[in-house]
């Protein structure tokens, strides 16, 4: 039942046409198809509306999956434009952490995968060569 309110915000012209289709047949019809008919009306405005919320996690889910990507996007390009600026910390329980003006990088040496925290989202990335260089050039311009 918690499809009905968002369905009645973004569906409303629905409801209204099956309103007006609901009075056209009572006016008009004077059998028992009018009950028959209205009986469908209904029983097809309660399964459009109990399909419109797998449309709504559908939609929810794709936006969801976008913004992820545009942030990580964003990050790549953060970590090509800021690793001059890149300053490496090698906590004491052996793992390191990398900080730049809008992102921060943490990760073990010799793992596969980095969490990166950039505009307040935290993620985690493959360690691909990029990401590497990116270790690389901080650790020069922390020796420096």
């Amino acid at each position: 039942m918690d499809f009905i309110m968002p369905f009645l915000q973004d569906r409303w012209y629905v409801i209204i046409a099956a309103i007006v289709v609901l009075f056209i047949v009572v006016r008009i019809v004077k059998t028992i198809v009018k009950w028959v008919i209205i009986v469908a009306v209904l029983a097809g405005l309660w399964f459009y509306g109990a399909s419109y919320k797998d449309k709504l996690v559908e939609l929810g889910t794709t936006a969801v999956n976008s913004a992820v990507s545009e942030v990580k996007d964003q990050a790549v390009k953060a970590i090509t434009n800021e690793a001059k600026e890149a300053q490496y910390k090698a906590n004491p329980d052996g793992s390191f952490t990398i900080s730049t003006k809008s992102l921060k990088l943490e990760g073990k040496p010799g793992t596969s995968e980095v969490k990166v925290t950039f505009m307040n989202q935290t993620f985690t990335m493959k360690a691909d060569d990029m990401v590497n260089a990116l270790i690389d050039q901080a650790k020069k311009n922390t020796k420096q």
